[in-house]
């Protein structure tokens, strides 16, 4: 908001400019990134309508915490990290979850 201008007059000026705001009924919103996870709660969220264009606003406490996807891992991989290498099945699985399923990988940190 500008400083001494109307609530009521900001929201007229900015129907004039094709700008309309709507207040979300929002609590928490997470925000997904490659290695984090961006947590902000209690969220207050406004979303933005210029001229057909979306844009949502976002304001809270924020914290973050460490994302990683959940990687599926086939018996038919740990059945061939283990034909590979001559280790347990157990320590296959293990090898494979820690380089996100990448056999080859795998294969290379359990021969060292």
């Amino acid at each position: 908001m500008m400083p001494g201008m109307n609530p009521r007059q900001m929201q007229k000026m900015m129907k004039q400019m094709g700008i309309q705001q709507e207040e979300m009924d929002a609590s928490r919103v997470e925000i997904f990134c490659p290695d984090k996870k961006i947590i902000i709660e209690p969220a207050d969220v406004a979303m933005v309508d210029m001229m057909g264009q979306l844009n949502f606003q976002v304001s809270g406490q924020m914290r973050e915490e460490p994302y990683k996807k959940a990687v599926t891992i086939s018996e038919e991989d740990v059945a061939m990290v283990v034909e590979r290498t001559s280790v347990s099945a157990e320590s296959a699985r293990e090898a494979l979850e820690s380089v996100d399923g990448d056999l080859a990988e795998a294969i290379m940190k359990l021969q060292e």
